[in-house]
């Protein structure tokens, strides 16, 4: 019978994408023709269709027509979508599973709840029974055809917990199918729902009136080869989705701004008081939403001589809004810069978001729509909102374009992302200085006189280092230890990326990753696709380093064990056994040692650089491979200092702290400078403090 569906399904002709108005239907033999196998090396789950007449980028394989109304009195949400889904993975499958994000945050049994007390404390516990969420699917059913009834098949549902077992979690939905879906054939699954909005988990819920809805609708998991790779929703991980289209129509209260995924296609006032905005997007994997009665848009263009003309829509908190301009020129930063090192971005809009205060939602990337990050102060010598607006915007390119495992591979999004953020901060030579915040936060204060090194702070090496060696970083991403899985994704990828620039150069770096963008863009690369990359564009074999940056937990320390000179004017006994002093004289000769020492288990070639008190130098190279290296030198003058690794070559080093030792004798300038500082800081604040008082 399931035959008859199908075949139903693929005859089905409706209103064209671009036809404007409500309740369109997509025509599936115009969006969803399979990708011919002579288009990709690859398998069929990484099929892509280069561009087309029509435009097409992606294999167009999971395709969402959504309604969803917003009761924002109730925080409810209750929608209905329409699935058409193609088996692009060669197997047959007699299940569709289903990802229920919302069920991370019912109760405290869930795994995610489990992995963040386990690793982030309690504070969650506190919270009151209204600020928590749920989804729960009310019927799924194949609906009916010209040629067939429809079959319910909400009986046929039970959750599955395929990471732990555990039974208490409701994350992913398995649905029971009559019959098989045979590799290249499409179905359509329609779906009900309704979901509890939570006070913000995970950068979606609610504060007030502000709205920030993701991850939100049933989201059918992706089938590969090897079967369904549908994840329970981890602490630690994001996302995994198929290429599609999207035509989603949100109904909200009339009057509120809402910022979307895609662009808007139609605006419909409704009699009872609410309003339904349509946004269509094409060739993207997910789909997110704002909406709130109180923030300010802003509108302008992206326009560049090589690249395409993008829409940026800015959608600002309204005591930011004097900062608007900073976040269109990050924004502009990131479509220029990672558009001509990597690729040029495709959609014709871009919206960033200004989340509300307290609402835990900014810093967070979607399909063409971002969340950036600011404060009510934002001085003008740091890059916030600046950092936080390049980093999001730039996962459009590496997550938004590049659809990766984030499940299991989330250093080759974030990762990527990370270097490349600190790469762009560089290239525009953005006032990046040293800042912290007292206060509980409010107050922030810029220290003036100490920039930030784009190197170390950039690729977060202190955020590395606490949990260097907590997990490696080939471990599946959701399988990390929940409290460190960011310093791996994240800060180890940009350390030993922004080690390999130095070891390479910018110009092999850059085209390592402009090669992997142009090939896998609208697909799913796996590591060794990077990998492999890296070794063709370079001509070169570097496994020897992937195999320690990413298959291992081992880490790089090399540093200056000890220095020394001695005197080589005569001393000791001749051949016959008299003792021998001579005077020593202008022209006395020094014997020199220098003992490097690799304290880590990771090996890297490095240079030492040692300095004599004549201002002489000498620079050698160490494969660094044994565990300790002795240089001598015979010279007229002695050892000032030496120091392995003198240029920053190797970012990943642990420990820089022992990477050089000097004969010069210490100075307490620097620490009286900031013990006056302070002093002079805090009398400042007593004095204030006693003046309110």
């Amino acid at each position: 019978m399931i035959f008859g569906i199908l075949l139903g399904m693929i005859t089905l002709v409706a209103a064209d994408l671009e036809i404007e108005g409500l309740n369109v239907r997509h025509s599936i033999t115009e969006l969803l023709q399979p990708v011919s196998s002579a288009d990709s090396e690859h398998e069929p789950v990484n099929r892509l269709l280069l561009t087309s007449p029509t435009g097409r980028y992606s294999a167009r394989n999971a395709n969402y027509d959504i309604d969803v109304r917003l009761d924002s009195d109730t925080h409810m949400l209750e929608g209905r979508e329409l699935l058409t889904w193609r088996n692009d993975s060669g197997r047959a499958t007699s299940e569709l599973q289903f990802h229920l994000y919302y069920n991370a945050w019912k109760n405290t049994k869930s795994t995610w709840m489990r992995e963040h007390l386990l690793a982030r404390g309690e504070a969650f516990l506190a919270r009151p029974p209204e600020d928590w969420g749920w989804i729960t699917v009310t019927k799924i059913e194949l609906p009916a055809t010209e040629n067939t009834v429809a079959i319910n098949l909400t009986s046929d549902t039970r959750y599955i917990a395929p990471d732990d077992d555990n039974k208490d979690d409701k994350t992913v939905l398995s649905v029971l199918l009559p019959e098989q879906v045979e590799p290249g054939e499409t179905l359509q699954v329609e779906i009900e729902w309704k979901s509890k909005i939570p006070r913000t988990f995970s950068r979606t819920g609610v504060i007030g009136d502000f709205f920030f809805i993701a991850q939100w609708f049933p989201k059918i998991g992706v089938l590969e080869a090897s079967g369904w790779n549908c994840h329970q929703f981890h602490v630690g991980t994001e996302f995994y989705a198929d290429y599609g289209v999207y035509d989603v129509r949100l109904t909200v209260p009339k009057g509120w701004i809402v910022g979307a995924t895609g662009v808007r296609q139609s605006l419909k006032n409704n009699s009872d008081g609410t309003s339904t905005h349509q946004y269509v997007q094409k060739d993207v994997h997910d789909f997110a939403w704002t909406t709130s009665p109180n923030l300010i848009e802003r509108i302008e263009r992206f326009e560049h001589e090589s690249l395409p003309d993008v829409e940026m829509r800015l959608l600002l908190q309204p005591e930011h809004e004097a900062q608007a301009e900073r976040h269109f020129k990050a924004t502009r930063i990131t479509l220029t810069r990672y558009g001509e090192w990597f690729g040029a971005y495709p959609y014709t809009q871009l919206t960033i978001v200004d989340p509300a205060w307290q609402s835990g939602a900014g810093g967070m990337e979607y399909p063409t729509l971002f969340t950036a990050g600011t404060s009510w102060l934002a001085p003008s010598k740091i890059t916030r909102p600046e950092g936080v607006t390049i980093h999001e915007a730039g996962h459009q390119f590496w997550y938004g374009l590049i659809g990766n495992n984030e499940f299991e591979y989330a250093w080759l999004d974030e990762g990527l992302n990370t270097f490349s953020t600190a790469k762009a901060i560089e290239a525009e030579n953005l006032p990046n200085y040293h800042s912290a915040r007292y206060f509980g936060g409010f107050l922030p204060y810029v220290f003036n006189d100490i920039p930030r090194s784009r190197a170390t702070d950039g690729n977060r090496l202190s955020g590395y280092r606490t949990a260097a060696r907590s997990d490696a970083q080939s471990t599946p991403t959701f399988q990390y230890w929940p409290g460190t899985g960011g310093a791996i994704s994240y800060n180890k990828t940009a350390l030993w990326l922004h080690t390999l620039e130095r070891h390479l150069g910018w110009e092999n770096v850059q085209k390592v990753l402009s090669t992997f963008f142009s090939r896998f863009k609208f697909r799913h690369p796996l590591p060794q696709d990077f990998f492999a990359t890296a070794n063709e564009v370079t001509n070169s074999n570097l496994d020897w380093f992937f195999d320690q940056v990413h298959r291992s937990s081992n880490v790089f320390d090399y540093g200056i064990q000890q220095i020394g000179s001695r005197s080589q004017s005569g001393r000791g006994v001749s051949e016959n056994g008299e003792p021998i002093f001579t005077d020593r004289s202008n022209n006395e000769q020094f014997q020199t040692d220098v003992v490097v020492r690799r304290y880590g288990e990771a090996i890297f070639p490095v240079d030492i650089l040692v300095t004599f008190t004549n201002g002489e130098e000498v620079r050698e190279t160490w494969d660094g491979v044994a565990r300790w290296k002795l240089f001598t030198y015979q010279r007229a003058a002695q050892i000032l200092q030496a120091e392995v690794d003198p240029d920053s070559v190797l970012l990943l080093d642990l420990n820089r702290t022992n990477n050089s030792k000097t004969m010069k004798p210490m100075t307490n300038i620097a620490t009286t400078k900031w013990m006056l500082t302070w002093m002079t800081w805090l009398q400042d604040v007593m004095l204030t403090h006693a003046f309110f008082v």
